[in-house]
């Protein structure tokens, strides 16, 4: 992953070749000449923006979870709300908003009146906050498909700075493509240049150079199996909306898009059904929010791919279980890596459970898509393996997560092993992130029946070789349950109901450990906090180890 991972000799010399004309005059022939400043052709979006995010546009508010700006007093000078407000003003996102929610002749004003302020501050001074390669990139793709929206006036003042801009903005990312982190930020920025090479006069030599380059950055991010290296759900439905968005650039100029392209929209997007549950939304892995089922599917049918979803995303990190109603999905990998991604969760071998529209176990999520109120602490605590349907050791992180937010050290190795048979599937699984601290594996099995009715799992912690345990040692088995999932614990304090919001009733049971019922809480799809419960076993382990059984039965 990263560096020339995947290249062929061939294409790491053509790299190289490619890096050493960047900013010399032989690159500036390339990219320069004497074109008038203009769009030839302008892409559609063929995404629907956020209809509440869209409305308060229109009332003269920028709103992002919770949190909201006045329009008229937005300075780009001093950088206000939150890093994700920021990201979402840079990039030009909400003209994709703005633009579902009104006639041309209402969101002109409205988004003339955001350019101007932004083109004050940004368009001759180059700072890191505007001119990031990835905001660049993320503001052509704006900028060019809702063109209407902010090329419309009469002011030839105002047409000619915006264009210039783009066009400076343009050069920026030709040599700067490279500089972001890879994964959906590299992928940004290389759509930028080559949607620029598209639809801006002479741009036969950056759209090569572009192609070159995105090549390359799909490569470095993109595992063989379709997902992306920072492991996040949403990160992989970021990267096919940038692609898909890319491809109607082609489109609009009526050129066939390079075949790479299409083949790694194809891998993605098969790979990002694997995180999909019954009700066809997106699990809540590495941070994520549960995405929408409608999302999903209007997406999907953007990119025109047609396939199933993923089994086993090895490399990604995935494994997806599924036999009648019921669809379990397990983070079966260790975190991303620090450097690739803010934010990550420790949730390995956690997983999610649904029986058709319904969710039954779930993670808290959100880490990263929650409202803009929720206290910081809150936040954080969402990265935690206790906020994760898994093992939790003496109240511990299977991956430390230190006080600055980043990932320190835990799970380096999971060792995984796949069985389908004629009595369901199965999946056997283990992680050493506390074999430093604790000396102990924790090794999940989970199986489906073939009928989807009983999904059984049992969790063991067995002493490593050559560490030392630390005696008796406390634990927990968490599993999060939606908000819609009423449960009611039988007196034994071994088993308890469970209801969906369909109806259906589940049976838990479990050996080895006391069965309790705590609170808990659910960020969804918009990032809010719904109060939700989690069925606990708790228990010690001894310094030789401990397994416990416990079974998901689909009673009626």
């Amino acid at each position: 992953m990263g560096g020339d991972r995947g290249l062929s000799l061939a294409d790491r010399i053509a790299e190289r070749l490619s890096r050493l004309t960047w900013g010399t005059p032989l690159h500036a022939m390339r990219l320069k000449g004497r074109y008038p400043l203009k769009l030839i052709a302008v892409p559609d979006d063929p995404f629907f923006g956020d209809i509440d995010q869209g409305n308060a546009l229109l009332d003269g508010r920028v709103s992002l979870r919770g949190e909201q700006l006045d329009i008229l007093s937005l300075d780009f000078a001093r950088p206000q709300g939150s890093a994700a407000m920021q990201e979402y003003l840079q990039s030009f996102g909400w003209l994709r908003d703005l633009s579902s929610v009104t006639t041309r002749a209402s969101g002109v004003p409205i988004a003339e009146e955001i350019m101007r302020r932004w083109l004050a501050v940004h368009a001759e001074k180059v700072s890191d906050t505007a001119w990031r390669s990835d905001r660049w990139g993320r503001r052509i793709l704006a900028w060019t498909a809702h063109a209407p929206l902010i090329l419309s006036s009469k002011d030839l003042v105002y047409r000619s700075t915006l264009l210039h801009t783009l066009a400076r903005g343009a050069r920026h990312i030709d040599r700067a493509a490279d500089r972001v982190q890879i994964g959906p930020p590299r992928i940004a920025a290389w759509c930028g240049v080559l949607i620029a090479g598209l639809v801006m006069p002479g741009g036969d030599a950056r759209r090569s150079f572009g192609e070159a380059g995105l090549k390359r950055a799909l490569d470095q991010s993109v595992f063989d199996d379709g997902g992306v290296v920072t492991r996040s759900p949403a990160g992989q439905l970021d990267a096919i909306q940038l692609l898909t968005v890319l491809m109607e650039g082609y489109a609009a100029r009526r050129q066939e898009p390079p075949a790479f392209i299409e083949q790694s929209l194809t891998k993605m997007v098969t790979a990002l059904l694997g995180v999909c549950h019954g009700d066809k939304g997106l699990g809540s892995f590495q941070g994520s929010a549960p995405v929408s089922g409608e999302r999903i599917q209007q997406v999907i049918e953007a990119t025109g791919v047609r396939t199933r979803p993923l089994k086993q995303a090895r490399e990604w990190g995935y494994q997806r279980l599924s036999a009648g109603t019921s669809i379990v999905v397990m983070d079966a990998a260790p975190p991303p890596l620090a450097r690739l991604v803010e934010g990550g969760c420790a949730s390995t071998l956690a997983f999610e459970l649904s029986d058709g529209p319904s969710r039954i176990v779930v993670n808290c999520g959100g880490a990263r898509a929650a409202v803009h109120q929720l206290a910081p602490a809150l936040l954080e605590g969402l990265r935690t393996t206790a906020a994760h349907s898994t093992l939790v050791l003496s109240d511990s992180n299977s991956t430390a997560i230190h006080a600055d937010g980043s990932l320190g050290r835990g799970v380096i190795e999971v060792e995984l092993a796949r069985h389908e048979t004629d009595n369901g599937s199965r999946i056997e699984a283990s992680h050493d992130g506390y074999c430093r601290r604790f000396g102990f594996l924790h090794r999940r099995v989970l199986g489906l029946s073939p009928d989807g009715r009983d999904v059984r799992g049992e969790d063991m912690l067995i002493p490593a070789r050559g560490r030392r345990t630390k005696g008796v040692t406390p634990f927990a088995i968490r599993f999060h349950l939606h908000p819609q999932v009423e449960v009611a614990p039988t007196q034994d304090g071994q088993a308890a109901i469970l209801r969906t919001a369909d109806g259906a009733l589940w049976q838990f049971r479990c050996k080895g450990g006391t069965l309790g019922v705590e609170d808990s809480v659910w960020i969804d799809g918009r990032g809010r906090p719904i109060n939700a419960s989690q069925l606990v076993i708790a228990g010690e382990t001894p310094a030789g180890g401990t397994n416990l059984s416990w079974v998901f039965h689909r009673a009626k």
